[in-house]
């Protein structure tokens, strides 16, 4: 084998891979445009969506290193059929919930579970396992950005659906479309051992690899600093919908906002996915949430106007994604490929966490002080924290016995 082939970017991985991640993240980016007509047509309150959504994003959490760890020793292709097929389930269980636990069933348990084995996690590891160390940033990119794509083109369109369909029948044929996630899941059925990840030597077994990480200070801070993301995002996707609505801009924004912030953070994931080779991640990371606290703060203290909202939608959309490839590059950097999917599953599971309370919170205080300014606030200040916490992380392997040369 050449070097040229050796180098060779593995094209239909990373498209199959990113298809997948467009369906997967499409329509769980749309799921706040079915807030209002879904309680308009069952008389639920907020809170009781905001639940479901939030039990969605911490089932997704704890799913995500259980089935990334699955995924490592079985093969990822197993486990993105798995999420095609609970993913169709719970929109359809969401679709036609005739109470508030099935509608939590539904949109929160399994939709969360599916989405844990579908995630950019999984996708990533894939990814990391079938390219050189230096095109795995740009390949984290690619994949970042096909989840953008998906937010882009299934906004307007859910939009649209729900105007002339109503909300249920488009739960449904959405939940129908994710039975096309485990014939794109073929190219991907290999497991940690496949393509240059064969090439390890650095053996460990699960519980080693998790105690190797949570010794390691440089891995707890990327955890603390992935809350702050989950916290920021998932408030944003369940209830900026909502809260244009409160503030008297027409419903059609809303769709407009969440597509550019999908169209824009394909352009912010490509960005930082080829930055990542050539600046210190941990930096990156501190710029792209000292800069989402500089534009909720401009957002919020500025006239909010339909044009300030397709201005705040389009900078966010630049930093909403665009977190993940240097973090997911730290993990392989630190760790190499082994365990990247139970790795970074567990900091995604910190992101889950952080969006439990992102989405819960805004719709209990919505309810309760009826505004979502506090929530805004508080996001704001964990911007501050994480572009702190992120500062001091070390770039390097883990120092490890007799270890072979990093892959």
């Amino acid at each position: 084998m050449t070097d040229r082939t050796a180098n060779r970017m593995p094209w239909l991985i990373i498209a199959a891979g990113s298809l997948i991640t467009m369906l997967v993240f499409g329509p769980r980016s749309a799921i706040g445009l079915f807030q209002l007509p879904m309680l308009q047509d069952t008389g639920w309150d907020r809170s009781t969506f905001g639940l479901a959504i939030a039990i969605q994003n911490l089932m997704w959490g704890l799913s995500q290193p259980v089935f990334g760890g699955i995924a490592d020793r079985y093969g990822t292709g197993r486990v993105l059929a798995i999420a095609g097929l609970l993913y169709g389930a719970g929109m359809v269980i969401m679709a036609h919930a005739p109470a508030p636990l099935w509608l939590h069933v539904g949109g929160g348990v399994l939709m969360g579970l599916a989405i844990g084995a579908g995630s950019l996690g999984t996708i990533l590891s894939a990814f990391a396992r079938h390219v050189t160390p230096e095109q795995r940033s740009f390949a984290f990119g690619i994949g970042s950005a096909a989840s953008s794509a998906g937010m882009f083109l299934f906004s307007p369109i859910s939009v649209e659906l729900i105007a002339h369909f109503g909300w249920q029948d488009v739960l449904v044929i959405m939940g129908a479309l994710m039975l096309l996630i485990p014939l794109l899941a073929f190219p991907l059925r290999g497991n940690s051992t496949s393509g240059r990840a064969a090439v390890a030597t650095f053996e460990q077994t699960t519980g080693e690899a998790l105690r190797e990480a949570f010794g390691h200070r440089s891995y707890l801070l990327l955890v603390a600093g992935f809350f702050v993301c989950g916290f920021q995002l998932a408030f944003i996707t369940a209830h900026f919908p909502a809260y244009l609505g409160d503030i008297g801009i027409d419903v059609r924004y809303s769709g407009i906002a969440i597509a550019l912030i999908g169209l824009f953070n394909v352009f912010g994931s490509l960005i930082v996915g080829s930055l990542g080779n050539r600046m210190p991640k941990r930096y990156i990371l501190s710029a792209i949430y000292l800069a989402r606290s500089v534009a909720v703060t401009a957002f919020i203290l500025l006239p909010q106007t339909p044009v300030s909202v397709v201005i705040f939608a389009a900078v966010m959309g630049l930093l909403w994604l665009s977190t993940v490839p240097p973090t997911n590059g730290l993990v392989a950097l630190m760790f190499g490929t082994r365990h990247l999917g139970l790795l970074g599953g567990m900091v995604f599971l910190s992101h889950q966490v952080g969006s439990f309370l992102g989405v819960w919170m805004g719709g209990y205080l919505r309810d309760t002080m009826g505004s979502y300014d506090i929530v805004w606030w508080l996001g704001v200040a964990l911007g501050i924290f994480a572009a702190i916490v992120h500062w001091p992380i070390e770039e390097r392997m883990v120092s490890r016995p007799a270890m072979a040369p990093a892959e």
